[in-house]
């Protein structure tokens, strides 16, 4: 691996996690960022299967509720 461009190691973990975010934040929100064409078509396929299929899948919460259940009949 080749040398960073710039020498952060006197900055802390929390500086450095900070310094990504801010700069990920300045590129975020940009347009001129590509898409390669395979993401931008899978993107179009996984919309076409929610419109098509709708929603699939539950909530989180439901999950949790139902497998907490299943270990609670299991050790009683």
């Amino acid at each position: 691996m080749s040398a960073p461009a710039f020498d952060f190691s006197h900055l802390s973990p929390e500086e450095r996690i900070q310094l990504a975010a801010d700069l990920w934040d300045s590129v975020a929100d940009s347009t001129a960022i590509p898409v390669p064409a395979a993401h931008a078509e899978e993107l179009r396929r996984r919309v076409a299967r929610l419109e098509r299929d709708g929603a699939r899948g539950e909530p989180w919460r439901d999950t949790l509720a139902r497998i907490e259940q299943r270990l609670t009949s299991r050790a009683g």
